[in-house]
C-alpha cells in the first residue's frame, strides 16, 4: 500500500484510505468509514512528526518529563488532530463531497474511555500544552478496555454499563509489539537471597504490561508528545490442559484473573476483591512506566547514576504514589544501587500534585493488603518511614504527636499506608492546584510537612487548553474572536484581555449574543435528543455539570430549584425569569448518596416539567453519560455556571474555567479557582455567595446546628418537607428521607443549609441581571476577557520552570 506525502491533497488521501485501509467503495462510505479514513490521513502526517520528535530528543539526550496519571480524559481525537495539522478546511470539503459534514464525521468517533472527571481532563489538557510548548514529554496510564462505565438512566436511576470504546478499534493507537514488561505481585521476601546479599522478592504471580501509544500533537509546532498506555496480558492465554479436558470456564479463569487489571477504571471498591484490584491497577501501570523510563534512559546514557539530571517524573495525585517504593526497588534490587544513592535519585526525580483537601479523600491502603500484594514494597516503605521519622525527631525531640502525624503509617485502628505522605517524602516539589488550595495544604492537612520543608511546597493553579475548549468546542465564538482580535489567542490566551474594550461596542455585543444563542439552540437539540424534554433556548441555561458528589452540592442546587418551584406556584402572576436547569455527571457505582441525588433530580424534573401551571418557565433536565463530547456541547451553551462546593473542599476545578471561557457567568462560593476567577473577571461579573473557608472552620468549631436553620426558615422547611415527605416521589414517600435526615440529623457535613439563604439571594441577583440583556452580555464578554490566566499553557510553563527543570518555548 502506498503512503501519503504532505504534498498529496487531503481529499485524495481520504479516498485512497477508504479503498485501501477501510476497504469500502468511496461512493458508499458511511460517516464512520469516512472518520476512519480521515483519521488515517491525520495519523500518517502526525506519525512523521512523531518519529522526528523522538529522533531529535534521542540525539539531544533531552531531559524529559513523564506524567503518570490514572486518567487521561482525551475525548475524541480527530478534531484536535486536524486542527493541529491545519487540515480542517480541506477535510471539511472532503466530507461535503460525500454528502456529509466534518462535524458528523467527527461525531462517529467514540470518546476514548480513559478517564472520568476533572483529574483526567486536566491530564489531557496538560499533555496538549506539553506538546505545544515543545517539552520533551510522555504521559503514562492504563489502556482501559471498558472505561469507567457508560451511564444510562432507567426510571430515574443511574445504571452502569461497560463502555466498549475499542469495539471497532481506534485509529489513533500504535501497538508496540516489542515493548512489554513483567509486573509481579504477591509472594514473599527472602532476606539475604539477592546477588549482593540483600533481600530478594519471590513473587507469586506476574502479568505482562503491553504498550500502546497514542500521539499527542502540539499546536503551532511540529513537535508531538506520546501517551503510552499499558494493557495487562496474562503470561499464557488459557489453560490448554483444562480446555482440552472440557473445563472451558477454568481454562479462561487464569487469563481473566490477570487481564482484568486493565478492564475498568476505578472498579467498585466496596469489596475486598475490588480494593485489591485497585491497588494492583495502580502498581501495574506505575511499575511498567518506571521500567520503561529506566530502559529508555539506559539506552541513551548507558547508566542510571545520572537519572535525576535527565528525568522528571510527575505524580498526578496519589494513584501512582507506589512509584516511590517501586523506583527504590528497581534501583536497589535490579540495578544494585546502595540505599543512600537510590534514595537521593528517587527524591530528586519525583514531584507530586495534590488534588484534595479532604482528609477522608486522601488515599490510604491497609498494611495487610500491601503485605499481601507487594511485600517487598512494604519493607521499603517501612525503611523510608523509619529514616524519615528519625530526621523529624531531630527537629522536634520528644514531640511524639508530631511524629505520629508525619508517619507514613497511620496507626489509628487498622494500620494503613498514607500514600500522600509517601508522595511528599519521596518528592522534591509538592504543589496544590489553586492559590487557596495550596495555602490550605500548608496550613491544614500537610502543615507539619510544610514546617519541615517550606521550600518544597508551591502553587500551580490549574488551566485548560483553549484549543479544545474554545477553538474546537465553540467555533462560532472562535471565529468572532479571530475576526476582531486575531487568532493569536490560541497560543497566548492572555490576548483575550483585548476583548474588554469591545464590550462597549453594540455591534460586537449583538454578534456575541447571536453566537451564544446559536450554541444554546444546539444544546437544546442535544437535550431533546437525549431526554425527550423540549427546552426554550431563550430561557436562562443554568448548568451544573460535574462528578456527582456530596461536596459539590448538587443537592443544594436542587433545594433552590424546589424553592423556586414553590415560589412560582405561590405567585403565578410574577414576572419569573424562564430558566432551564441542566445537570450532568456520573456517581461512583458504590456511592449510594450520590446515586440518590441523581434519582431526585429526575423525580423533581418529572414533577416540574409536567406542571402546566408553570407555563414552561422552569425546566429541569439531566443529560446522561457525561463526558468530553457532551461537555463540548454544554459549555458553549451555558449562561450560568454552578460552582457551589463547600468552601475549602474543591481544590481548584476546571469546569468553572471552561464555562467562563465560553461566556457563562459563575454563581459560586469562594472556593478553589473560583477565587482567582473572581479576581480576574471582577466582583461585578460573578455571583459569589456563602461561607468562606475560614467561616466554615469557625462554624464547625463553635457547633453547627442545621436543625435550627430548618426551624427558623419557612422556605427551607417547606423544601425539605416536600422532598422528605414524598412531594416528588408519591409512589414511595420515604424515598428521600435519608437525604433529608442526613442534613437535619446527620450534621449536614457540607453545610448546605448554612449556605441556603445566601444562595437564594445570589439567585435573585442572577434573575435581576438576566432581565437586562445588554448588561448580561457585557458581563459575559468580561468573563471571556478575564480568562487569559487560566490556560494550561501558563500552568505547564510554571511546572516546567519551577518543578521539572525544563525550558518551554516562549
Amino acid at each position: 500500500m502506498t503512503t501519503t506525502t504532505s504534498a498529496e491533497p487531503a481529499a485524495q488521501a481520504v479516498e485512497r484510505h477508504l479503498l485501501t485501509t477501510v476497504g469500502t467503495e468511496p461512493a458508499r462510505a458511511t460517516p464512520l468509514d469516512i472518520m476512519h479514513a480521515t483519521a488515517q490521513v491525520a495519523r500518517e502526517r502526525l506519525a512523521r512528526r512523531w518519529v522526528a520528535t523522538e529522533a531529535a530528543d534521542r540525539a539531544a539526550r533531552a531531559r524529559r518529563v513523564y506524567y503518570l496519571s490514572m486518567e487521561f480524559l482525551i475525548g475524541r481525537t480527530l478534531g484536535n488532530a486536524l486542527s493541529a495539522l491545519g487540515l480542517e478546511g480541506d477535510l471539511a470539503a472532503a466530507a461535503r463531497a460525500h454528502a456529509t459534514t466534518l462535524e458528523d464525521v467527527a461525531a462517529a468517533e467514540a470518546d476514548a474511555a480513559l478517564g472520568n472527571g476533572g483529574l483526567g481532563r486536566l491530564a489531557a489538557c496538560f499533555l496538549d500544552s506539553m506538546a505545544t510548548l515543545e517539552l520533551p514529554s510522555w504521559g503514562y496510564g492504563i489502556r482501559y478496555e471498558f472505561g469507567m462505565f457508560a451511564q444510562s438512566i432507567q426510571e430515574g436511576r443511574q445504571v452502569e454499563h461497560p463502555d466498549p470504546w475499542l469495539l471497532d478499534g481506534s485509529p489513533w493507537e500504535f501497538p508496540r509489539a516489542g515493548i512489554a514488561y513483567t509486573v509481579s505481585f504477591g509472594g514473599w521476601v527472602e532476606p539475604g537471597a539477592g546477588p549482593d546479599g540483600g533481600p530478594r522478592w519471590r513473587p507469586a504471580g506476574a502479568v505482562s504490561a503491553k504498550a500502546y501509544d497514542m500521539v499527542i500533537p502540539g499546536h503551532g509546532t511540529e513537535r508531538v508528545s506520546t501517551l503510552r498506555l499499558w494493557k495487562a496480558v496474562a503470561p499464557s492465554h488459557i489453560d490448554l490442559h483444562a480446555f482440552n479436558s472440557g473445563d472451558y470456564a477454568r481454562a479462561a479463569e487464569f487469563k481473566n484473573e490477570y487481564e482484568n487489571i486493565s478492564w475498568v477504571l476505578y472498579p467498585n471498591d466496596s469489596t475486598p476483591a475490588g480494593r485489591e484490584l485497585r491497588l494492583r491497577q495502580e502498581y501495574f501501570f506505575t511499575s511498567a512506566s518506571l521500567q520503561d523510563i529506566l530502559a529508555r534512559h539506559q539506552a541513551e546514557h548507558g547508566r542510571l547514576t545520572n537519572l535525576a539530571e535527565h528525568v522528571a517524573i510527575h505524580l498526578n495525585d496519589t494513584h501512582p504514589a507506589i512509584g516511590v517504593a517501586e523506583l527504590m526497588r528497581l534501583l536497589l534490587d535490579e540495578h544494585g544501587f546502595a540505599w543512600e544513592q537510590a534514595w537521593d535519585i528517587t527524591r530528586r526525580v519525583f514531584s507530586y500534585t495534590n488534588h484534595t483537601l479532604m482528609p477522608e479523600a486522601l488515599e490510604t491502603w491497609p498494611v495487610a493488603l500491601i503485605q499481601h500484594v507487594l511485600p517487598r514494597h512494604l519493607e521499603i516503605i517501612f525503611r523510608i518511614n523509619g529514616e524519615f521519622l528519625a530526621q523529624a525527631a531531630a527537629v522536634r525531640p520528644g514531640d511524639h504527636d508530631f511524629l505520629r502525624r508525619l508517619s507514613l503509617i497511620d496507626e489509628n485502628g487498622e494500620r494503613r499506608v498514607r500514600m500522600a505522605h509517601l508522595s511528599i517524602v519521596g518528592s522534591h516539589k509538592v504543589n496544590g492546584v489553586s492559590a487557596l488550595h495550596s495555602e490550605l495544604l500548608q496550613r491544614t492537612i500537610f502543615a507539619d510537612f510544610a514546617a519541615l520543608w517550606p521550600e518544597r511546597f508551591v502553587n500551580v493553579t490549574n488551566g485548560i487548553t483553549p484549543r479544545r475548549w474554545l477553538a474546537q468546542a465553540n467555533p462560532g465564538l472562535a471565529g468572532l474572536l479571530d475576526e476582531r482580535i486575531g487568532s493569536g489567542w490560541r497560543l497566548d490566551l492572555a490576548q483575550l484581555g483585548r476583548l474588554g474594550e469591545l464590550a462597549g461596542d453594540p455591534a460586537f455585543r449583538a454578534r456575541f449574543a447571536a453566537v451564544k444563542h446559536a450554541n444554546k439552540e444546539r444544546l437544546a437539540r442535544a437535550i431533546h435528543a437525549a431526554t425527550g424534554v423540549a427546552v426554550d433556548p431563550a430561557s436562562l441555561f443554568d448548568v451544573q455539570v460535574k462528578r456527582i458528589h456530596e461536596y459539590k452540592r448538587q443537592l443544594l442546587n436542587l433545594l433552590q430549584v424546589v424553592a423556586r418551584y414553590q415560589a412560582m406556584l405561590a405567585a403565578p402572576g410574577r414576572d419569573w425569569v424562564p430558566r432551564t436547569v441542566i445537570f450532568a455527571g456520573k456517581a461512583a457505582s458504590s456511592y449510594v448518596a450520590a446515586k440518590s441525588v441523581i434519582r431526585l433530580i429526575h423525580d423533581v424534573g418529572s414533577v416540574i416539567n409536567d406542571d402546566p401551571r408553570l407555563g414552561g418557565r422552569l425546566k429541569v433536565v439531566f443529560l446522561p453519560n457525561y463526558g468530553v463530547s457532551v461537555a463540548e456541547v454544554v459549555m458553549p451553551g451555558a449562561d450560568l455556571s454552578q460552582q457551589i462546593s463547600t468552601a475549602g473542599t474543591e481544590a481548584s476545578g476546571t469546569g468553572n474555567m471552561k464555562l467562563a471561557l465560553n461566556g457563562a457567568l459563575t454563581i459560586g462560593t469562594d472556593d478553589g479557582a473560583n477565587i482567582e476567577i473572581r479576581q480576574r473577571v471582577g466582583d461585578d461579573n460573578i455571583f459569589i455567595f456563602g461561607l468562606s473557608a475560614a467561616d466554615v472552620s469557625a462554624l464547625r468549631a463553635t457547633g453547627y446546628q442545621p436543625l435550627r436553620l430548618y426551624e427558623d426558615d419557612p422556605r427551607l422547611r417547606s423544601v425539605l418537607d416536600a422532598i422528605g415527605g414524598g412531594g416528588f416521589s408519591a409512589a414511595e414517600p420515604g424515598r428521600y428521607r435519608p437525604l433529608v435526615d442526613a442534613l437535619l440529623w446527620g450534621g449536614d457535613h457540607y453545610l448546605l443549609l448554612a449556605d441556603f439563604d445566601g444562595y437564594l439571594q445570589a439567585q435573585q441577583r442572577v434573575d435581576a441581571l438576566w432581565r437586562d440583556p445588554e448588561a448580561w452580555v457585557r458581563r459575559s464578554i468580561a468573563n471571556v476577557a478575564g480568562m487569559g490566566f487560566f490556560s494550561s499553557d501558563r500552568a505547564i510553563g510554571e511546572y516546567a520552570r519551577g518543578v521539572w527543570g525544563l525550558a518551554p518555548r516562549s
